[in-house]
């Protein structure tokens, strides 16, 4: 038995626990419910809580309200492909920023137009920049080439096309940063001069914003983009050019993890396995970023950066009160006096704590090293991102008495012809072992681990989405399927 506890964190004594909110665990406690659940839509299921999504928007818009800006916040849908969101997103007073033909169609039907929807895509159709102009939406143009079709498809339906300017190449520190998306920093302003002046043929288009989004997460390297973006736009408005906007798109980091000594204790001991040889923290001693080259530790954590003390709305904050250095006031003062509208794009960080992850045990097994493996009925590409490994605990929901109370360490597999169909590479420690039946939690998968890589491989359905408006007292109801709505 477990001592009357019906679900527990995997790791009970340290890992790496994750932040959780009051709705996940009431779901987590009503069994009957979640069984219901199961038996309706399947496995995997994904369930996201609208009003949580709801709350971390109002906490940004009071970030701006605070400095006086203009402001306008664009949930990126990239990270997420739940319609309910979107509709969310529009019934907060927020924008949707769109990065393909489906998404822009989807949002518009969904109550988007030009006010509140941007097209970022990073490769653009005829058929997107038709709908966007059409409709009035804002399209961020990478390249020369961009700038043309917009112009000639803008000119062919008799409108003009309302555009931004992507810049990318800040020098910070003296090192330029690298990107092969957008226009040069250092050239930009007499390309723009030169192909957007009153004079020029491309006069259906029309200039209203710049726009950047950097790699990684360095607040200073934001701070110093926008300020050089405002110095830009500065010296560009004094030209004639009417610039409304600068947009900073997305990378806002956000915290996941309740801890930062569990964090800096699990690199410290997976870099320490990988040097020793005796990694027992992963599946087939991966070193999740980490190796031994020449009998040398060589590498880096190739994951998201789990914890992070500035997260959010402070990180916000450190952009906008980065100092310009040619003129000692804020990136924020900037902002005011230039009266512009700033606008950004985050996906992730606005989906703090909206969305889990819930499968079924398929089947237990062990290997032949004598390692548990617990499969569930869902596959890797349904919790997948860019980051190496997923980084947080997961809890066991335990429906019935259990086999004994022998604590077991247990990894995580999917249901792929694959190898590698291991769904988190840390293994995971277990008061016992889970029967077939129980329910396994991923808690936090809203931003991008849900979607972003899915496949229907070997004709598996894709997972289910469900949202939920409800803040506590869970019926089956309450839970509605995404595909309902419109």
């Amino acid at each position: 038995m477990i001592n009357n506890t019906k679900y527990v964190k995997g790791n009970p004594e340290g890992g790496l626990t994750p932040i959780t909110s009051p709705w996940m665990h009431q779901l987590f406690e009503n069994q009957k419910l979640l069984s219901e659940l199961f038996r309706k839509f399947s496995s995997p299921i994904n369930i996201h809580h609208l009003p949580t999504f709801a709350s971390t928007i109002s906490s940004y818009k009071e970030v701006f309200e605070s400095y006086d800006l203009k402001y306008q916040i664009f949930y990126a849908r990239k990270a997420n492909k739940s319609k309910s969101l979107v509709k969310q997103a529009f019934g907060s007073g927020i924008g949707v920023d769109t990065a393909s033909l489906r998404e822009l169609e989807q949002s518009i039907a969904l109550g988007g137009n030009g006010n509140n929807l941007v097209l970022t895509a990073a490769i653009k159709t005829k058929e997107q920049y038709s709908l966007a102009i059409q409709n009035e939406i804002p399209i961020i143009l990478d390249n020369f080439e961009e700038l043309e079709q917009a112009n000639n498809i803008a000119k062919q339906l008799n409108k003009k096309a309302i555009i931004g300017i992507r810049v990318s190449g800040f020098i910070v520190e003296e090192s330029k940063l690298y990107s092969r998306f957008g226009f040069d920093i250092e050239k930009v302003e007499q390309f723009i001069s030169k192909k957007l002046n009153l004079g020029s043929p491309y006069q259906n288009l029309k200039l209203k914003g710049l726009h950047f989004h950097l790699d990684g997460y360095s607040t200073q390297q934001r701070g110093k983009a926008l300020s050089d973006c405002l110095n830009l736009i500065r010296s560009l408005n004094a030209k004639a050019f009417d610039i409304s906007f600068i947009d900073i798109g997305g990378g806002i980091l956000m915290n996941y993890l309740e801890s930062e000594q569990e964090w800096t204790d699990f690199e410290t001991k997976l870099k320490n396995a990988v040097q020793n040889d005796r990694n027992q923290l992963t599946f087939n001693n991966d070193g999740l970023g980490y190796e031994m080259v020449d009998g040398k530790l060589r590498g880096s954590l190739k994951t998201y950066p789990y914890f992070n003390k500035v997260n959010g709305t402070t990180f916000i904050k450190e952009v906008l009160d980065y100092s310009n250095l040619q003129t000692g006031k804020t990136n924020a003062q900037e902002l005011k006096e230039l009266q512009l509208e700033l606008r950004i794009e985050p996906g992730r960080s606005l989906l703090n704590r909206t969305g889990i992850t819930l499968a079924k045990v398929a089947h237990r097994k062990q290997d032949a090293k004598g390692q548990w493996l617990v499969g569930l009925e869902m596959n890797m590409t349904q919790m997948m991102s860019s980051s190496k490994d997923f980084l947080l605990d997961p809890f066991i929901i335990y429906k019935d008495s259990q086999e004994s109370n022998t604590s077991v360490d247990v990894f995580f597999t999917g249901a792929y012809c694959l190898e590698r169909d291991v769904l988190l590479k840390r293994k995971i420690s277990l008061p016992t072992l889970p029967k077939i039946g129980d329910f396994v939690a991923f808690v936090n998968t809203a931003g991008y681990m849900m979607h972003f890589f899915e496949t229907e491989a070997h004709l598996f359905d894709l997972s289910t989405n469900l949202f939920l408006n409800s803040q506590g007292d869970f019926t089956l109801t309450d839970f509605i399927d995404d595909n309902a709505m419109k």
